[in-house]
């Protein structure tokens, strides 16, 4: 071998390890980087005897799209425990003290008092705002509710938009990879960048990923809508200003295509968007389903009755009274109201509770005026514990009393809410566990990197022998010519 040659290998040699120890001291700087994919130099030989660095980054396809899932499924779970946490504090209050089921109980204690002795003025007032408690609680609820509803299409308009802007970054680094693909220049970066953004998109929607020649990448939802296919899709949403009982929210679209709320029950939701409609459109309107019946129910079991004529709101009235509503009326838990006839704020007559007539003297029980008179406020009590039906939109068993309604809306709430905080916690664990195994295969060792760093050294320094070897061997040359 001639001393050129020599020469030459012995600077291919230092130039190769230079590349490699940038790319080894690169991925130490970047170990704490979770979007950060080891890099790996791989020397490759040519002739005569010269080596060059072939710049590869570590993948594995599977795993990641395990953890784009395992993402997905943390994100809407997340999102849906926590809106339940912050619609049971508005709604029932630390405890259930705020609740219907709460202020009902107490109503039925008053009523209770008072029928021991129907003649004392204080016990019949004592009624009077015990149900005023439980008029507070459904109003208040039926409030909280809808500002809850109001709340969540603000987050589903805001998230959308995110999605969107997340989508347009996701194009300028897909035309980067093609780009630089193309061209044979190194990509990593942009694949970093390009990953880092699929898990953000998966936060939102439940994604699959295809990749095409060029290393063009194609995102559709796991249902099949396309979300980036060289361009990105629209994903639209018109928010609504304000949510009443009645107002139906909006649908967010994909392509056109709308989004389902959830793939499994009401406790379950994939992805944020999915949890924020599951919360708006699904336990909340539920929510304000069971309250309206929990009114309907209060006006129905303090009617007045005289058959054959029409049975007419007593104690609670509603702005559709002095009708008794029959069927789930939409929004009545938030206009159920004491009636001014026996209300004392109102100039009514708290003894009309104890003797009736509140809609007239055909409706009056109390005939002879009997101050020990108790029979109707027995009466009140013992319907709030018979049976009735109930719309079975509301999510509970249709024939129940108004008692139990009203406790087993709390109990189905509490158990949604359990399930929910149940699968966000396994989901975590899961989306973590799934992160650790991606890095295991793609992250950066630093105790590796550092042992190979030693290598590296150990070769620079061989290499710069050969150099000074070479340079002694060329003096000696010139001067003995």
């Amino acid at each position: 071998m001639s001393l050129s040659s020599a020469l030459s290998i012995a600077q291919s040699a230092l130039l190769t390890t230079s590349r490699q120890t940038s790319v080894v001291t690169r991925n130490v700087s970047d170990a704490s980087n979770p979007d950060y994919s080891r890099r790996i130099a791989t020397v490759v030989s040519t002739a005569p005897g010269a080596r060059s660095v072939d710049i590869q980054r570590a993948t594995n396809a599977q795993l990641f799209r395990q953890n784009l899932a395992a993402l997905s499924a943390w994100s809407g779970q997340s999102t849906l425990s926590s809106g339940l946490d912050r619609l049971q504090l508005a709604v029932n209050g630390v405890d259930n003290a705020a609740s219907a089921s709460t202020a009902i109980g107490n109503l039925q204690n008053a009523l209770q008092l008072y029928a021991t002795s129907p003649s004392n003025q204080n016990l019949g007032a004592s009624v009077i705002e015990t149900a005023r408690q439980a008029v507070r609680s459904l109003n208040e609820g039926t409030t909280a509710i809808q500002a809850f509803r109001t709340d969540m299409d603000s987050q589903i308009s805001n998230a959308v938009g995110q999605l969107n802007d997340l989508l347009v970054q996701f194009e300028g680094a897909n035309k980067a990879i093609i780009s630089g693909t193309r061209s044979g220049t190194d990509v990593s970066d942009a694949l970093d960048k390009r990953d880092a953004l699929l898990k953000k998109i998966a936060e939102y929607v439940p994604i699959s990923t295809y990749t095409r020649g060029d290393n063009d990448m194609v995102v559709t939802t796991t249902d099949g809508t396309t979300l980036f296919e060289t361009i990105p899709r629209s994903v639209s949403f018109t928010p609504s200003p304000g949510y009443g009982p009645a107002t139906t929210g909006a649908t967010v679209y994909i392509d056109n295509v709308p989004i389902s709320p959830s793939s499994g029950g009401i406790s379950e939701a994939t992805g944020k968007l999915a949890g924020f409609l599951q919360l708006r459109d699904g336990v909340a309107s539920t929510m304000q389903s069971q309250l309206d019946e929990i009114a309907r129910g209060l006006i129905d079991a303090f009617a007045e009755k005289a058959p054959p004529l029409a049975d007419m709101a007593g104690l609670f009235t509603w702005q559709g009274g002095p009708a008794v509503p029959t069927t789930l009326e939409p929004g009545l838990a938030g206009t159920i109201r004491i009636n001014a006839a026996v209300d004392p704020s109102q100039g009514g007559n708290v003894n009309l509770v104890r003797d009736g007539g509140i809609n007239g003297a055909a409706y009056i029980k109390n005939t002879t005026g009997g101050a020990s008179y108790s029979e109707l406020l027995i009466g009140y009590g013992d319907r709030l514990d018979a049976p009735m039906t109930f719309n079975p939109a509301a999510g509970i068993s249709a024939t129940s009393s108004v008692t139990s309604f009203s406790s087993n809306a709390i109990g189905w709430f509490e158990s949604i809410r359990q399930q929910a905080t149940t699968l966000a916690d396994t989901k975590e664990a899961l989306a973590s566990r799934s992160a650790e195994a991606l890095s295991n295969e793609t992250g950066v060792n630093v105790d590796m990197e550092m042992s190979l760093m030693l290598d590296l050294e150990h070769t620079y320094q061989a290499s710069a022998r050969l150099m000074s070897t070479i340079d002694q061997m060329l003096n000696a040359l010139l001067e003995a010519v």
